[in-house]
């Protein structure tokens, strides 16, 4: 199985960026289909981004479509999420999961690993 670490995470201005990772030790990550969720203080779990393991096509929740990217650094075994123009809104624990299930990525119960999550905070 595989296991996932975030990291990036951290406090940011509004209009600022941040580059999440997702390590992936085990297995390698380009085996599984990938997603990051975020979760709020008080909020269900959602989806962010996501990306089949046969595809590079990659699929975004409708806030992060032109602000966030999602990438596959196979030499370091890593997943990346590339997050510009950050608002307040997006402050959230955000986390990587991995599955090999065929089904639909903006799903949390569609994966198997999760990580730890990092925090993301967004200030005015």
């Amino acid at each position: 199985q595989v296991q996932l670490k975030e990291s990036g995470g951290g406090l940011v201005q509004a209009g600022g960026s941040l580059r999440l990772s997702c390590a992936a030790s085990g297995r390698p990550a380009n085996a599984y289909n990938i997603g990051w969720f975020r979760q709020a203080p008080g909020m269900e779990r959602e989806f962010v981004a996501g990306m089949y393991s046969w595809s590079s096509d990659t699929f975004y929740a409708d806030f992060g479509r032109g602000r966030f990217t999602l990438s596959r650094d196979n030499a370091k075994n890593t997943v990346l999420l590339q997050m510009s123009n950050l608002k307040p809104v997006d402050t959230a624990v955000y986390y990587c999961a991995a599955t090999t299930d065929f089904a639909p990525l903006r799903l949390a119960s569609t994966y198997m690993y999760w990580g730890q999550g990092t925090q993301v905070t967004v200030s005015l």
